[in-house]
Protein backbone atom coordinates (compact mmCIF):
# COMPACT_ATOMS: atom_id res chain seq x y z
CA UNK A 1 0.00 0.00 0.00
CA UNK A 2 1.01 3.82 -0.86
CA UNK A 3 0.45 4.54 3.03
CA UNK A 4 3.01 1.92 3.80
CA UNK A 5 6.01 3.07 1.37
CA UNK A 6 5.23 6.84 2.86
CA UNK A 7 5.45 5.35 6.48
CA UNK A 8 8.79 3.75 5.48
CA UNK A 9 10.38 6.54 3.55
CA UNK A 10 9.30 9.32 6.39
CA UNK A 11 11.95 7.03 8.48
CA UNK A 12 14.38 6.89 5.84
CA UNK A 13 14.38 10.78 6.02
CA UNK A 14 14.19 11.31 9.33
CA UNK A 15 17.14 8.86 10.08
CA UNK A 16 19.28 10.71 6.76
CA UNK A 17 18.33 14.02 8.58
CA UNK A 18 16.50 15.42 5.54
CA UNK A 19 13.60 17.66 6.90
CA UNK A 20 12.08 18.65 3.52
CA UNK A 21 11.31 15.03 2.99
CA UNK A 22 10.26 13.68 6.09
CA UNK A 23 8.28 17.03 6.28
CA UNK A 24 6.00 17.18 2.66
CA UNK A 25 5.77 13.28 3.09
CA UNK A 26 4.48 14.14 7.20
CA UNK A 27 1.77 16.61 5.10
CA UNK A 28 0.76 14.02 2.33
CA UNK A 29 0.15 11.55 5.21
CA UNK A 30 -1.82 13.61 7.21
CA UNK A 31 -4.17 14.21 4.18
CA UNK A 32 -4.22 10.49 3.61
CA UNK A 33 -5.16 9.39 6.83
CA UNK A 34 -7.77 12.40 7.10
CA UNK A 35 -9.35 10.72 3.99
CA UNK A 36 -9.42 7.35 5.57
CA UNK A 37 -11.28 8.48 8.68
CA UNK A 38 -13.37 10.06 6.79
CA UNK A 39 -14.32 7.45 4.45
CA UNK A 40 -14.23 4.85 7.48
CA UNK A 41 -11.75 2.16 5.34
CA UNK A 42 -8.71 1.89 4.20
CA UNK A 43 -8.03 4.13 0.85
CA UNK A 44 -6.94 2.36 -2.58
CA UNK A 45 -3.66 3.30 -4.50
CA UNK A 46 -5.54 4.76 -6.68
CA UNK A 47 -7.48 7.06 -3.97
CA UNK A 48 -4.21 7.69 -2.45
CA UNK A 49 -2.89 8.89 -5.72
CA UNK A 50 -5.54 11.35 -6.12
CA UNK A 51 -4.68 12.67 -2.91
CA UNK A 52 -0.67 13.27 -3.72
CA UNK A 53 -1.95 14.80 -7.34
CA UNK A 54 -4.00 17.08 -5.60
CA UNK A 55 -1.31 18.81 -3.21
CA UNK A 56 0.95 18.79 -5.93
CA UNK A 57 -1.54 21.07 -7.86
CA UNK A 58 -1.72 23.18 -5.03
CA UNK A 59 1.83 23.85 -4.68
CA UNK A 60 1.93 24.24 -8.42
CA UNK A 61 -0.66 27.00 -7.82
CA UNK A 62 1.92 28.33 -4.92
CA UNK A 63 4.85 27.79 -7.11
CA UNK A 64 2.81 30.24 -10.24
CA UNK A 65 2.40 32.74 -7.50
CA UNK A 66 5.76 32.37 -5.52
CA UNK A 67 7.68 35.57 -6.23
CA UNK A 68 10.44 34.21 -3.92
CA UNK A 69 12.92 31.44 -5.39
CA UNK A 70 13.97 30.36 -2.62
CA UNK A 71 10.08 29.15 -2.21
CA UNK A 72 9.98 28.44 -5.33
CA UNK A 73 12.86 26.02 -5.35
CA UNK A 74 11.13 24.58 -2.03
CA UNK A 75 8.24 23.55 -3.82
CA UNK A 76 9.70 22.62 -6.90
CA UNK A 77 11.77 20.22 -4.59
CA UNK A 78 8.53 19.17 -2.64
CA UNK A 79 7.11 18.27 -6.06
CA UNK A 80 9.56 16.03 -7.16
CA UNK A 81 9.31 14.23 -3.89
CA UNK A 82 5.88 13.35 -4.60
CA UNK A 83 6.20 12.98 -7.88
CA UNK A 84 8.35 9.88 -6.84
CA UNK A 85 5.27 8.72 -4.86
CA UNK A 86 3.54 8.41 -8.19
CA UNK A 87 3.52 5.97 -10.58
CA UNK A 88 5.46 7.36 -13.69
CA UNK A 89 2.81 8.13 -16.55
CA UNK A 90 3.24 7.69 -20.41
CA UNK A 91 4.60 10.46 -22.58
CA UNK A 92 2.69 12.03 -25.56
CA UNK A 93 5.21 10.64 -27.57
CA UNK A 94 4.49 7.33 -26.04
CA UNK A 95 1.36 7.21 -25.88
CA UNK A 96 1.11 8.36 -29.54
CA UNK A 97 3.12 5.09 -29.69
CA UNK A 98 0.13 3.29 -27.75
CA UNK A 99 -2.70 4.56 -29.66
CA UNK A 100 -1.13 2.67 -33.19
CA UNK A 101 -3.80 -0.15 -33.38
CA UNK A 102 -6.67 2.30 -33.26
CA UNK A 103 -5.10 5.62 -34.47
CA UNK A 104 -7.87 4.98 -37.85
CA UNK A 105 -10.47 5.27 -35.04
CA UNK A 106 -8.74 8.29 -33.44
CA UNK A 107 -8.52 10.00 -37.14
CA UNK A 108 -12.01 9.05 -37.96
CA UNK A 109 -14.04 10.99 -34.73
CA UNK A 110 -15.37 14.15 -35.16
CA UNK A 111 -13.43 16.07 -33.12
CA UNK A 112 -10.78 16.01 -30.75
CA UNK A 113 -12.48 15.70 -27.98
CA UNK A 114 -14.36 12.40 -29.43
CA UNK A 115 -11.12 11.41 -30.49
CA UNK A 116 -9.80 11.53 -26.72
CA UNK A 117 -12.37 10.15 -25.61
CA UNK A 118 -11.52 6.99 -28.04
CA UNK A 119 -7.90 7.37 -27.04
CA UNK A 120 -8.19 7.23 -23.27
CA UNK A 121 -10.93 3.79 -23.50
CA UNK A 122 -7.82 2.16 -25.50
CA UNK A 123 -5.43 3.32 -23.11
CA UNK A 124 -7.78 2.46 -20.00
CA UNK A 125 -8.19 -0.83 -21.19
CA UNK A 126 -4.49 -1.78 -21.45
CA UNK A 127 -4.06 -0.43 -18.08
CA UNK A 128 -2.05 2.59 -19.10
CA UNK A 129 -1.04 5.34 -16.44
CA UNK A 130 -1.79 8.34 -18.52
CA UNK A 131 -2.44 11.83 -17.59
CA UNK A 132 -5.70 13.48 -19.67
CA UNK A 133 -3.81 16.37 -20.50
CA UNK A 134 -1.05 14.30 -21.68
CA UNK A 135 -3.62 12.13 -23.83
CA UNK A 136 -5.29 15.35 -25.62
CA UNK A 137 -1.61 16.51 -26.77
CA UNK A 138 -1.12 13.55 -28.42
CA UNK A 139 -4.40 13.25 -29.77
CA UNK A 140 -3.48 17.05 -30.55
CA UNK A 141 -0.72 15.73 -32.52
CA UNK A 142 -2.24 12.56 -33.96
CA UNK A 143 -4.69 14.75 -36.05
CA UNK A 144 -2.63 17.66 -37.49
CA UNK A 145 0.30 14.93 -38.48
Amino acid sequence: MLIDDIKKRIIVAMKAKNTQERDILKVVLGDLQIQETRKGEALTDAESQQIIRKVIKGNNELLAAANDPAVAEKVGQENAILDSLLPQSLTPEQIVEALAPVADAVLAAGNDGQATGVAMKHLKSNGAEVQGQDVSAAVRQMRAG
